[in-house]
């Protein structure tokens, strides 16, 4: 029987592919993530103490949360099991919770859950884990690709330690093509395989920091050549361009990169560099952002942080969304990077953005400040009667067409404009106005108002 069991694995180990024959066995042979398992770090701290707590796992996909998970597996002391969220149901889960319990119990053991795919757990199947998660029964590891924070419930998130993988950067990624080339025993050493650094470096940075990519892309560019046995194989940048074929764009439209790289693209507009706006905004449209989602983030910027400072960035922002929704994909690219640019090169200023946040948090806040009495509308019979417009002068009907009258009622100031762009203009006028207003003055030039029945 040990035998037949032996064969089995064997068979099954011979069709793995590299990048799964490939997995570090040990801390010392995981690449990336230094900031949590390296030297003296906490999770390498905690696996050495073996006292591991219920934890996450986050981060895009090949960074190596289900590797890290394996070999966690083999360094603890506790009972381990592996399975799929997306495979698994609750009753499954109260089997796996019911024997920890009993292995608890009869012997001490504590076990390990490795949960992958966390966030295909909906809330309630999330809630069948919470009482063993938090009296100890079991240690949950969970990995996912999503933001945890919005896809896992918050007890279980207060009760586990977040770790937060990164894409592998290239140094990495290449130390790990060039051992997989050098290792005979579970790598492509038998192959005789020369990887020249161009090629390396170039399979590092067109997989985008996905380890298994870059793996499986190497296998192609090595199987696909059909030398004679003692051949030697050489991968150059040329093969292996033509093993990964176009760079995957890592970017998800309801997810963690969408919302991340849409406030690159805004902050860096707001910021004022049209570089990086154009970057950012190629790579939505590379991962196949819906170009009237940045049609609108464009008009909402214009407002929001241009403001009067130029209000022709508005004005662009809307014909750039109004021609998106014209001509479509994907010539829409133009009129949105011609607005992006502009925004980003354009003087800035969220004075009337401020202006009515400010306005709304007093009419929420404060106490409601009720219509002056000459500013309420006189149109009807008999509302001479009750006072409405008394009092009221037309700004038309004076010299300068402005009437430092007040029109709120009480001493309050929203709109603080900068001396930035267009908004400078604004700026003197306004310090004017307040000024009349404030010494109850009429107009320059205008001696006596006439009343307007309105």
């Amino acid at each position: 029987m040990d035998l037949f069991a032996e064969q089995k694995r064997a068979n099954r180990e011979r069709v793995q592919p590299l990048a799964v024959r490939m997995r570090p066995r040990t801390l010392d042979e995981f690449a990336g993530q230094e900031h949590f398992v390296g030297p003296g770090k906490l999770l390498r701290r905690m696996l050495q103490a073996d006292r591991l707590t219920s934890a996450v796992f986050y981060g895009p996909p090949g960074s190596g949360k289900t590797t890290l998970a394996q070999i966690i597996a083999q360094m603890t002391q506790a009972h381990f099991h592996q399975a799929n969220a997306a495979a698994i149901g609750v009753k499954e889960i109260r089997t796996i919770l019911a024997e920890a319990g009993d292995r608890l119990e009869t012997g001490g053991q504590r076990s390990v859950l490795f949960l992958d795919e966390l966030h295909r757990f909906n809330r309630a199947q999330q809630d069948t884990l919470l009482e063993d998660v938090e009296e100890g029964v079991i240690t949950l590891i969970g990995a996912t690709t999503e933001n945890p924070f919005f896809t896992v419930n918050s007890p279980l998130i207060s009760r586990s330690q977040i770790f937060r993988f990164e894409p592998l950067g290239i140094p990495e990624i290449v130390r790990l093509l060039q051992r997989a080339v050098e290792d005979r025993e579970r790598g492509l050493g038998t192959f005789e395989v020369t990887l020249t650094n161009e090629a390396a470096e170039h399979l590092a940075r067109t997989c985008d920091g996905d380890a298994r990519r870059a793996l499986t892309a190497l296998e192609v560019a090595v199987l696909s050549q059909n030398s004679e046995p003692g051949t030697a194989i050489v991968v150059d940048r040329e093969v292996a361009a033509e093993s990964i074929q176009r760079k995957a764009v890592g970017y998800d439209r309801d997810g963690d990169v969408h919302y991340d790289t849409a406030s690159a693209l805004i902050k860096s507009i707001r910021g004022g560099d049209p570089d990086a706006a154009a970057y950012w905004l190629a790579r939505m449209f590379e991962g196949g952002e819906d170009p009237r989602f940045i049609a609108r983030r464009l008009v909402i910027l214009a407002a929001e942080d241009i403001g009067n400072a130029d209000p022709q960035g508005l004005v662009l922002a809307q014909a750039a969304a109004e021609a998106t929704s014209f001509i479509g994909l994907p010539e829409c690219e133009l009129p949105l990077v011609q607005a992006a640019v502009y925004l980003a090169c354009a003087p800035k200023s969220n004075a009337s953005a401020k202006a009515i946040w400010e306005a709304r948090e007093d009419v929420r806040s404060g106490r409601t400040i009720p219509v002056p009495i000459h500013l309420r509308d006189a149109h009807y019979p008999g509302a001479s009667r009750l006072g409405h417009g008394e009092g009221y002068v037309y700004p038309h009907d004076t010299a300068g067409g402005e009437v430092a009258q007040n029109y709120l009622g009480v001493d309050r100031v929203y709109y603080r404009p900068t001396d930035r762009g267009a908004e400078a203009a604004m700026s003197a006028y306004v310090e004017r106005y307040r000024a009349r207003r404030s010494a109850g003055a009429q107009p320059d030039g205008e001696d006596e108002v006439d009343k307007a029945d309105t």
